[in-house]
């Protein structure tokens, strides 16, 4: 198979304005503008292939469409990819390849419905590939959690000044946020990252996964794809996702606000600071 010496792809910057204005009445009979959280369907088309279709922000549709290929196991690297174009006119987004995968329609016809927000969805060879996956949890600290919940401080403005949306990031175990996405569903969010990581060559060895969202399998399983051995969650945690964290070695934190937080996996990594 031949690729271009160049391996990131010709990619159009379409992101569109997520928040819009509406007017309203509140309990007082008083008249208010509120801001709403845009939401807009996307589909991705890979080689003229129907794939899925997203709800999402739209504030970065590139990079979720990349991460939402990485994450399904359809594409693995950016040599395989000529383009990436979204086009709102038709709400869809054209990914060309160098070569067409000749088990494309094997891989959808095992789909899985997800308990994501809005229902996410994954294709049956994920879960298969999980049985090679195997990371380990760092060591970390009660200063850990907190540096990073501090990092984050400034950030969730969507939700702020909306609501109705997750945010996720990737941060370093000091704090340092490399990058936060907010989206409608916390599976757009997090495939948005996997794209920035795979576009910038960004290892998750060495990183922290921070997620609003509840831990579901399915955010357990996007982030040991990404590589990315300690997960950190405001929200709580389902008994498949703390299952499959136990399997591949992911530490778990949840629960976390404040100066509050429950560690569910990587005990024996934890180390109370006082």
């Amino acid at each position: 198979m031949s690729l271009a010496a160049d391996p990131h792809p010709i990619m159009t910057d379409e992101g569109i304005h997520s928040l819009h204005i509406t007017q309203v009445v509140d309990e007082h009979g008083q008249a208010r503008e509120i801001a709403l959280t845009g939401e807009r369907p996307l589909t991705i088309y890979l080689d003229k292939q129907e794939i899925v279709t997203l709800m999402t922000m739209g504030t970065q549709p590139e990079l979720l469409t990349l991460g939402y290929l990485r994450n399904q196991g359809l594409i693995h690297t950016l040599r395989e990819i000529i383009a990436i174009q979204v086009d709102w006119e038709v709400e869809a987004v054209a990914v060309t390849t160098h070569q067409k995968q000749s088990n494309i329609d094997e891989i959808l016809s095992k789909r899985i419905v997800t308990s994501g927000c809005g229902q996410g969805t994954m294709f049956g060879n994920v879960m298969a590939s999980l049985d090679k996956l195997t990371l380990i949890c760092p060591d970390f600290t009660s200063k850990t959690i907190y540096q990073v919940l501090d990092g984050l401080a400034e950030y969730n403005k969507v939700y702020k000044q909306a609501g109705a949306v997750h945010g996720c990031a990737l941060c370093s175990s000091s704090g340092d946020v490399h990058v936060f996405v907010e989206d409608v569903g916390r599976h757009n969010a997090v495939d948005a990252i996997s794209g920035w990581m795979l576009l910038n060559d960004i290892s998750g060895a060495d990183k922290v996964f921070y997620t609003t969202g509840r831990l579901t399998s399915e955010m357990v399983i996007k982030v040991a794809q990404m590589e990315v051995p300690l997960l950190l969650s405001r929200s709580g945690i389902t008994e498949m996702g703390l299952n499959l964290a136990r399997n591949i070695g992911i530490g778990l934190v949840a629960r976390a606000k404040g100066k509050h937080f429950l560690v569910f996996n990587g005990l024996e990594h934890y180390f109370k600071q006082s």
